[in-house]
């Protein structure tokens, strides 16, 4: 198993990695998340959770308030919690086949933005083959997120396209933990003990 450890060299620490809560997770938001995280610098980390659908909307619904048009098609297209941070806010993580002016590339051909524009393209078929709409963030301040982890809260592990991607959702902490080689049942809740 090879974590991207995190230090104080790189100023990417995890960025464009995958955040993996444990077991022992108690707070509710972060349970059994998969998070991919798109900066972590020494002011702090930002990252979509991949794994939760957002409650009582879905696109269209989402379209219709930004008074966008809405295709037939888009009925089927998930909105996701990204995260407890800007609920009020979206945000498209996406693959970096369909890029904008203001969107951030972050690494291995994925990307975030946070425009009405790329609404609009994804509506149209016209935006990125891959793409995760997320209402809202998760966020941690400086220092926190290296916190958490030195307390054993999360795993990190190289980001895959699939689990960022794919639309198994209640099957993405398990296959990312899977991926690393691990059987969630060996999963110690004490420092230091995987």
């Amino acid at each position: 198993m090879k974590d991207k450890q995190i230090d104080p060299e790189n100023a990417d620490y995890l960025s464009g990695q995958l955040l993996i809560a444990m077991p022992q997770m108690e707070d509710p938001r972060f349970s059994r998340t998969v998070i991919y995280i798109c900066a972590h610098t020494e002011e702090g980390a930002m990252g979509i959770i991949l794994n939760r659908f957002a409650e009582n909307i879905n696109f269209c619904d989402l379209m219709e308030q930004l008074n966008l048009p809405v295709l037939d098609k888009n009925e089927n297209i998930p909105v996701h919690f990204g995260g407890p941070m800007e609920t009020g806010r979206g945000f498209v993580l996406h693959s970096a086949d369909f890029i904008e002016e203001a969107s951030l590339l972050i690494e291995d051909g994925v990307a975030l933005t946070a425009t009405v524009d790329m609404l609009r393209a994804i509506s149209n078929g016209t935006g990125p083959k891959n793409s995760i709409l997320a209402l809202g963030y998760a966020g941690w301040a400086p220092g926190q997120l290296d916190e958490e982890i030195q307390a054993n809260g999360w795993l990190s592990a190289p980001a895959d396209f699939d689990i960022i991607f794919g639309s198994e959702i209640d099957k993405k902490w398990v296959t990312s933990l899977f991926k690393l080689g691990i059987d969630i049942s060996m999963l110690s809740g004490e420092a230091g003990h995987a």
